[in-house]
């Protein structure tokens, strides 16, 4: 049976298709059989994270000359919806760190990136982005953590929350305000090590079904960045965040596919061995077409996906395509992995089946990368433009 994915897989590059394969194989052996002990345990896979290093699966987008593969963001996404049929919190935290190591050597100075990489490259040294604050949320550009000049380097002050992989990071690219005047204009972007003093990491939050994620947050209590530690100057790092945005709501989507596709494929397997008043579950209609909608809802999540993935492989606008998708693939993800248990009843939940931890991580991918609130507001914002449009031209 031919599948989006499929047809995505049959336009990459030979080098793509053999990664995925290695990151399906990956995910087979490591991923799933490890991710409800994760859980259960309430830990990050630190050691599963640095296999997976070792197999260079967070190296798709970091150029060669840099140690990577060098690969296409489609490709990325197929990698992230691959390892997301075991794990979304796993899959989460190796994007965080890879998008981390990609970061550092597009943005870092030479001595920073010499001191690094190699470490983040071999999984010595985890990596992630610190956006999100307790009092900012999805509202990136009223962060309060502040950056003061001063000689040599600058003085950084505030706390950071729901923050990817803060449980373990070494390495973060932390968003700060240099001048609340300027407002966006004013935050700037820097290299924040966790070794150095000033910096404090708070106990990771305990967030049911996505203990892997390794969310947490920190403190920076005037911890100096030296010069060669700045990532991205104000005026340029706010207007960088918001051009990653874009992929990320992207592969948060594909991840939902994953789970969604996983969740199908374990509720079919079990409605055709298990028999109720004579017959096959799969052969009680109510149960086989809440499957088929699921299914069909799939390969409409992977449509919109894969469209905004294609975009951003171009340089296009993804602004509303990434939007569009992510807001979909996290509702509809939400209602038909709840099918798939209802389709198994009350065995749905059994810990040996993933279905509760995917309908848990499906919530939490509903808030990550901006909440479904915002995808309306976002989409409802060109409403109004082309209502404008429409008016100016009347």
């Amino acid at each position: 049976m031919s599948t989006i994915t499929d047809e995505v897989d049959a336009a990459l590059a030979p080098a793509e298709r053999d990664l995925i394969a290695r990151a399906r194989a990956f995910a087979q052996a490591q991923v799933g059989p490890q991710a409800a002990q994760w859980e259960w345990e309430r830990r990050h896979p630190t050691e599963a994270l640095r296999a997976a290093c070792a197999e260079g699966l967070h190296t798709v987008e970091l150029p060669v000359q840099h140690g990577g593969l060098g690969l296409s963001f489609s490709a990325k996404l197929r990698l992230c919806e691959e390892i997301a049929r075991h794990d979304y919190a796993f899959a989460f935290s190796l994007v965080n760190h890879a998008n981390a190591t990609t970061r550092l050597a597009r943005d870092g100075s030479p001595a920073l990136i010499a001191r690094l990489l190699p470490r983040m490259l071999s999984g010595e040294v985890i990596g992630c982005a610190g956006l999100t604050e307790p009092g900012a949320g999805s509202d990136f550009a009223a962060i309060t953590t502040s950056a003061r000049k001063v000689e040599g380097g600058w003085i950084l002050n505030g706390a950071k929350a729901w923050i990817g992989n803060a449980a373990v990071a070494g390495f973060v690219a932390t968003y700060a305000q240099t001048d609340p005047a300027r407002g966006s204009r004013g935050i700037g972007c820097f290299a924040v090590e966790a070794e150095r003093p000033g910096f404090h990491r708070e106990p990771p939050f305990a967030l049911h079904g996505g203990h892997a994620h390794g969310a947490g947050g920190f403190r920076l209590q005037e911890y100096f960045a030296p010069d060669d530690a700045v990532l991205q100057l104000p005026g340029e790092a706010f207007k960088m965040a918001l051009t990653s945005i874009n992929g990320a709501r992207a592969y948060v989507a594909a991840m939902c596919c994953g789970m969604l596709a996983a969740s199908i494929d374990t509720a079919t397997a079990y409605t055709n061995e298990r028999q109720t008043f004579g017959r096959k579950v799969i052969e009680h209609q109510g149960v086989r077409w809440k499957l088929v909608d699921a299914l069909t809802d799939l390969e409409a999540a992977r449509l919109l996906t894969y469209r905004a993935a294609r975009l951003i492989d171009h340089h296009a606008d993804a602004v509303l395509p990434a939007a569009h998708a992510k807001k979909f693939a996290t509702e509809m993800a939400l209602k038909r992995i709840a099918d798939c248990i209802q389709a198994m009843g009350a065995n749905g939940l059994r810990a040996e089946y993933p279905l509760a931890r995917h309908l848990a991580c499906a919530k939490i991918a509903c808030y990550t990368d901006g909440s479904i609130e915002m995808m309306n507001e976002r989409i409802g914002q060109s409403l109004r433009l082309a209502a404008t449009a429409t008016d100016r031209r009347a």
